[in-house]
């Protein structure tokens, strides 16, 4: 066990995970637990929230019990610990009940200062008689929006967590930590968990280093492989909305020859498994997958995800591509949007719940009602013109700057519009359709399509047909500018239809005008910078040719340990040595992620192969 006695949390830092200072509001929320504090912590992926309760855990009396409802992470994070000096365990259905027997056994006898555990397992009887009997210090909740039912990932085995505390003899601080949350979602974890008088910190939400996209391309496979043209040795993800669209997308990149694999819910557990373990490994390049996918994935050298579907929610879609650049490093997150991502996501809310999940009809309509506000606000997201950062930044309750210059939007270069006209038409198509077809008929009508449903439905015959000569995109770009302002509104019904909004009347009887922001033709962009130079953190450049072998000597001890590469150092620390070039243990010690087990450990490899080169 760890002899704790007179260490310093800076010292802890440096001594087990290589840190010299604290990033951001660290600090502060580790003082807080210290004092004795319940702790609420929101911070954003890559952010280092499980620092704020490793730290504390090291230095208090006892065990630190860590619920999690995801076994990849805990598997990492445990890995992690050990490798720098700390003894940690996981109980989860991924072990042997021989295994869970063995680890219940060390845990009795005082072996772990960290148990992480899934919520299933709180009050099985044996978990529930060690609990009783043991010095539990505190209780740190994990991905604590899971607790919520106006969180994006509800999991009712959370909801057991505050029965699990009120059987324990002793209370102990009670920490919580998450990476996005509404306000609704914070009150229902500090209420559904009980804290204290918690302090309640959010970090704020904002990841500079990663740059976001939306584009609607006509054919997204194209689109996706102009997207990966200058990305041939880089890892990512592609998010698919469903499994036959995952088994095609892998088949497609492999025959052209990327090296991608699958995950979703339809394959073995093994090959889920093994899958996962290619890409952690970094066996395999890019993982095509569900959102199945991901959860607790602590890959840090992830340089781009793909949402070649518009998922339901903005909470989903910024934890998903949240996966990205985990290092600190530039990263992109691209967003492929048509509006039949909008027909299946409907489609989804609708028919994904069995209704005895609910205690009546009306809670389950009001989940739905949740659920399709929530795709509503997705599908702003993709429509808008204005920063895209700003939009996510806003809806998680910050006040971010009107330019962020790391979006699409930002980065294109838009004209101010007059619309008003072309408004007209479109809100005088939808008064003579009686409110009752779609954007396709509406546009279709305008344009004067001689398409046969058009002519069938009689469409042909209204003073609106043919009244507009734009096109199909620039008329069906002000329609979603419309609906997004309140002039239109368009129903949740799996096949939507168009009405009239609350502003639609003044614009109708000429009484204002309206205009909106619209790309104009794109200027050749600037060169992006080098993703494979690792300067990203500094001005500084890094030497390219060491980095490699130093990759080299890293991914020769992790297939020696069956470990990821990344649990034995992060490629920003590789990025640190080549910098800094140390020839000493002491040198090796001032390396950023160098802490003094992994030192001892792994000290003379790397410095051999420094000075050797």
């Amino acid at each position: 066990m760890i002899n704790t006695a007179n260490l310093t949390t800076q010292a802890v830092l440096k001594q087990y995970f290589g840190y010299d200072t604290y990033r951001g509001k660290q600090e502060t929320l580790i003082d807080d637990i210290l004092a004795g504090n319940d702790v609420l912590g929101i911070m954003p992926t890559g952010a280092g929230k499980s620092i704020c309760f490793q730290v504390p855990a090291i230095l208090m009396e006892g065990v630190t019990l860590v619920v999690s409802p995801l076994i990849s992470l805990m598997k990492d994070q445990v890995n992690a610990l050990i490798q720098s000096g700390v003894a940690a365990a996981y109980i989860n259905s991924s072990l042997t009940e021989m295994q869970i027997s063995k680890a219940m056994q060390n845990a009795r006898n005082n072996a772990y200062k960290l148990i992480y555990i899934a919520p299933e397992r709180l009050l099985t009887d044996d978990f529930l008689s060690f609990a009783k009997s043991a010095n539990i210090s505190m209780l740190t909740v994990d991905e604590a929006h899971c607790i919520s039912q106006w969180g994006h990932d509800f999991r009712p085995s959370y909801a057991r967590i505050q029965e699990f505390i009120s059987e324990l003899p002793d209370r102990p601080i009670i920490t919580a930590f998450t990476a996005t949350a509404t306000q609704k979602v914070k009150d229902d974890i500090v209420n559904l968990l009980m804290l204290e008088n918690p302090t309640i910190l959010a970090t704020g939400f904002d990841r500079p280093n990663l740059s976001f996209e939306v584009q609607k391309p006509k054919n997204k496979f194209d689109a996706l492989l102009g997207f990966l043209e200058d990305k041939k040795e880089q890892s990512g993800i592609i998010y698919c909305s469903t499994r036959a669209t995952v088994e095609e997308i892998t088949d497609e990149l492999n025959s052209y020859g990327y090296n991608a694999s699958r995950y979703h819910a339809g394959l073995s557990d093994k090959e889920r498994h093994d899958n996962q373990d290619d890409f952690i490994f970094d066996r395999v390049q890019i993982m095509v997958a569900t959102n199945a996918f991901g959860m607790g994935i602590d890959k840090s050298n992830v340089s781009f995800v793909v949402h070649y579907n518009m998922p339901k929610d903005v909470e989903s879609y910024y934890q998903e591509a949240g996966r990205a650049g985990r290092d600190g490093n530039p990263a992109e997150c691209s967003l492929f949007y048509s509006g039949q991502d909008v027909r299946t996501n409907l489609w989804m809310i609708e028919n994904a719940r069995e209704p005895q999940e609910f205690e009546d009809s009306e809670m389950l309509e009001q989940t739905l009602e949740r659920e399709r506000a929530k795709l509503r606000e997705m599908t702003f997201y993709c429509a808008t013109n204005d920063c895209l950062r700003g939009y996510i930044l806003k809806y998680f309750g910050e006040a971010p700057q009107v330019y962020c210059g790391n979006c699409s939007n930002c980065n294109s270069n838009f004209e101010t519009v007059d619309i008003t006209i072309d408004t007209q038409q479109i809100l005088s198509c939808v008064v003579r359709m009686n409110e009752r077809f779609g954007v396709n008929a509406i546009i279709d009508t305008l344009r004067g399509s001689k398409n046969e449903k058009t002519l069938r439905q009689g469409l042909n015959k209204l003073s609106t047909y043919g009244v507009s000569n734009k096109s199909a995109h620039y008329l069906r770009a002000i329609i979603s500018h419309l609906i997004l302002n309140g002039y239109l509104i368009k129903t949740d019904d799996e096949y939507p239809i168009i009405k009239l909004g609350a502003l639609a009347g003044k614009i109708l009887r000429g009484e204002s005008s309206i205009s909106m922001k619209l790309p104009k033709e794109k200027e050749k962009a600037a060169p992006k910078p080098d993703k494979n130079s690792r300067a990203s953190n500094t001005d500084e450049p890094v030497d390219n040719a060491l980095f490699d072998v130093l990759r080299g000597v890293r991914r020769e001890i992790a297939q020696k340990q069956n470990m990821p590469a990344f649990v034995i150092f992060h490629d920003s620390t590789l990025a640190d040595m080549c910098r800094k070039r140390p020839t000493t243990m002491e040198d090796f010690l001032k390396v950023s992620g160098v802490g003094k087990v992994k030192a001892e450990k792994y000290g003379k490899q790397f410095l051999d192969a420094i000075v050797a080169y």
